[in-house]
């Protein structure tokens, strides 16, 4: 069966460049930054439902263009000569198709006029950045215990009274 899921491809660079957070973390170390992002995007994907690749330019490096998935998000390594935009540019190519949106994070203003041509749409890396942070915050309330006043919906509150003094009476023995 065919994934028809947005898909999301991020500037992998672009975005810790972008992310103060990101960027402090890299000065330290620049796979503690990818591995930070990484895990961003993997909880933004579960999230958000869309699919989320994450694209690094290997240009300097020879013989890269590897790609692996780490905490379910696909991470491609560009290949030597590829910058992350021509990569970019390639899987809004092999991405589109009329039941899917593309979205690409990136704040690079060259690449999000190329993208617009192929009809994919863009997200800044503060927009994508904001986008998260609120993602984060649905799922912090929605893991906050609830109040005292506020019903829990168990198991035991639908079961009959004489069974639940049963199973009561048997898990105290």
């Amino acid at each position: 069966m065919a994934d028809w899921r947005d898909v999301l491809l991020v500037d992998g660079y672009n975005m810790i460049g972008g992310w103060s957070e990101l960027a402090e973390l890299a000065l330290i170390g620049m796979q503690e930054a990818r591995d930070r992002l990484l895990d961003l995007l993997a909880d933004y994907q579960a999230f958000s439902g869309r699919r989320v690749i994450a694209v690094f330019d290997a240009y300097r490096v020879p013989g890269l263009g590897r790609s692996f998935v780490q905490g379910k998000v696909q991470v491609y390594f560009t290949k030597e000569k590829e910058t992350a935009d021509e990569c970019i540019e390639r899987l809004v190519g092999e991405y589109s198709h009329r039941r899917r949106q593309i979205y690409v994070a990136t704040s690079d203003f060259v690449e999000q006029h190329v993208i617009f041509a192929q009809g994919a749409l863009r997200i800044s890396a503060r927009e994508l950045r904001l986008e998260i942070a609120e993602c984060q915050k649905q799922v912090s309330k929605a893991l906050e215990p609830k109040s005292i006043g506020e019903k829990r919906h168990s198991l035991g509150d639908k079961l009959p009274p004489e069974m639940r003094k049963r199973l009561e009476d048997w898990r105290r023995q």
